[in-house]
């Protein structure tokens, strides 16, 4: 399964500044360490061009992103401070969606181990959001004629806000979103179909109305991609999180996310999106296991389409 990273482009943060930017290398050596990923497989992504932003993001924005002109206050909403290799991770971690979806489309399944970066808005960035890698990949697909609909399965625990708002009239996209009903951002904006979550829920909770969302969500889609936003930050240990699931749980969630996207023959793009447990290793492990079990739905794919031959 191809993979796609861009680690090495590090955001220089502060000290004891609350992202854990480490999660990134330690996913990849993990990934390298099983062997996931065969030769030509792990791949850096070309950064994203302005053109492939600006079908997204207002232009103006972008501009004062890449010169460095953005304020204090945007900046704080943000959460990072501005650099140069901040605007080159941020169009690298955009990069790794689009060439997780070309990929997709022709092995089944496909991975950026970065990207999710579902708060950002069309002018502005939040929550760790510079710009929106799930919706400037569907356009890309769509730009460049591969696919007509896609849809995208948002399970981070925070609502993927700037996703729901820059694609609230774009029927073309769908956007489901299921996570914390009192989390961040406290003023939701309207998916095309969201499942709100009380803190505390347990994994059989959370996997019976992910079962009923995801369900409904490929129905009413009618797509030919998914975009995936795999979160760890479910995980009962998450920092930021609130919800109660299990790494068992999780990787059930993820099962259930392909076994559904592969019965209704929806190629899968996966990102990995949040994830703070208060032991970074906790985080690692569960975004390995995503990346593990689509490796393994397309080693096993494979398998079956050489015995039919």
């Amino acid at each position: 399964m191809k993979m796609f990273y861009c680690d090495h482009f590090v955001l220089p943060l502060p000290e004891g500044h609350r992202f854990p930017m480490q999660k990134y290398s330690l996913l990849k050596q993990r990934v390298i360490e099983a062997g996931l990923a065969g030769p030509g497989e792990l791949l850096v992504p070309d950064p994203a061009t302005d053109e492939q932003i600006q079908r997204v993001h207002d232009p103006e924005y972008v501009r004062r992103v890449k010169n460095g002109e953005l304020t204090a206050r945007e900046l704080r909403r943000i959460g990072f401070p501005w650099s140069p290799a901040m605007v080159e991770r941020a169009r690298r971690s955009v990069g790794g969606t689009i060439g997780a979806c070309h990929n997709a489309l022709i092995d089944g399944f496909s991975a950026n181990l970065a990207g999710g970066t579902h708060h950002a808005f069309r002018d502005h960035g939040e929550g760790y959001c510079v710009f929106n890698d799930s919706v400037i990949a569907a356009r890309a697909m769509q730009a460049e004629g591969h696919v007509q609909r896609v849809v995208i399965i948002d399970c981070d625990v925070h609502q993927g806000n700037g996703t729901a708002s820059i694609l609230a009239r774009d029927p073309t996209i769908f956007t489901f979103s299921i996570h914390g009903a009192n989390n961040f951002p406290f003023d939701k904006e309207k998916s095309d179909l969201d499942v709100e979550l009380e803190d505390g829920t347990d994994d059989t909770t959370y996997l019976q109305a992910l079962e009923w969302g995801v369900s409904r969500a490929l129905e009413l889609a009618n797509a030919q991609l998914a975009i995936y936003l795999a979160g760890a930050d479910p995980y009962f240990d998450d920092k930021l999180g609130r919800l109660a699931l299990s790494k068992q749980g999780l990787a059930e969630r993820d099962r259930m996310v392909f076994k559904l996207c592969q019965a209704a023959g929806i190629p899968v793009a996966i990102t990995m999106a949040g994830g703070y447990a208060q032991n970074i290793q906790d985080t690692v492990d569960i975004h390995f296991q995503t990346v593990r079990l689509a490796a393994e739905r397309v080693k096993s794919s494979g398998q079956q389409a050489v015995g039919r031959k």
